[in-house]
């Protein structure tokens, strides 16, 4: 559980299936042959980061691990003990598979239209009237999957508990001590690198607290996440304009 007193819900995160592709990719996994048991693991590694912030975790998510629970232990059985309720389907990952391919279909289908409309809007009629710039995108997360922040955070957890004895007092640093570092941090004009958001050695709980600083500040578009390849380094920049605090 998380220091604070408020339950975040998972606005910025997309499904249980972007999931599966996001692991899929980035493992260079054969989608007509998910090897089940490591993607079951490290999707419920997934879920574990999700609860360990205290995010409001959809059905969904829960629907697909126990999905992933279930066709896992269908191919433990022995062949022949299952054979007679997989009669007319011998692989019980086929309708998975089936599922992920027509969703990464609309998905890939979606991405081109919006690369589209953003080629489109780089291009002004001879004689036109000048256009101000476009407008940041919309995504909260810019180019940068919510997967992708999750495994950088993963990271910085792992690397601080190896130091670390449990807590047995409570931390005072809150959330708006949190959004306060970062904003402080970004204040420049060039990107910082996530990294740099923490603290070396401070506390698991205060890491927490930052990093879901940092979604709200996403959410807000106070700052945007960015990347220059996929699974490359992970940069944080304070948006041009910022909008004003109420």
């Amino acid at each position: 559980m998380t220091p604070l007193d408020q339950t975040f819900a998972l606005e910025i995160f997309e499904g249980p299936l972007d999931l599966l592709l996001y692991l899929i990719r980035k493992d260079e996994i054969d989608i007509n042959d998910i090897p089940i048991q490591r993607i079951t693991e490290q999707y419920l590694k997934y879920l574990g980061l999700m609860r360990m912030l205290d995010l409001d975790v959809a059905g969904d998510f829960l629907a697909m691990a126990a999905t992933l629970m279930q066709i896992k232990s269908r191919l433990l059985l022995p062949p022949e003990e299952r054979a007679e309720e997989e009669e007319e389907e011998d692989d019980p990952r086929w309708e998975l598979v089936r599922q992920l391919l027509e969703y990464k279909r609309f998905k890939d289908a979606a991405d081109s239209l919006h690369n589209l409309g953003k080629e489109q809007e780089m291009v002004f009629p001879r004689g036109g009237e000048k256009l101000p710039p476009p407008a940041l995108a919309e995504t909260p997360l810019g180019t940068v999957s919510i997967f992708e922040l999750l495994d950088a955070f993963s990271e910085v957890v792992a690397r601080a508990e190896k130091g670390q004895l449990a807590e047995l007092e409570a931390d005072p640093f809150s959330l708006e001590d949190g959004r306060a570092r970062i904003l402080n941090r970004v204040a420049g004009s060039e990107p910082v690198d996530f990294l740099s958001l923490f603290e070396t050695g401070e506390p698991v709980t205060r890491i927490v607290v930052v990093f879901l600083a940092l979604l709200e500040l996403i959410r807000t578009k106070f700052v945007q996440v960015i990347q220059q390849i996929h699974f490359g380094e992970i940069m944080i920049r304070r948006l041009a304009a910022v909008p004003e605090e109420s």
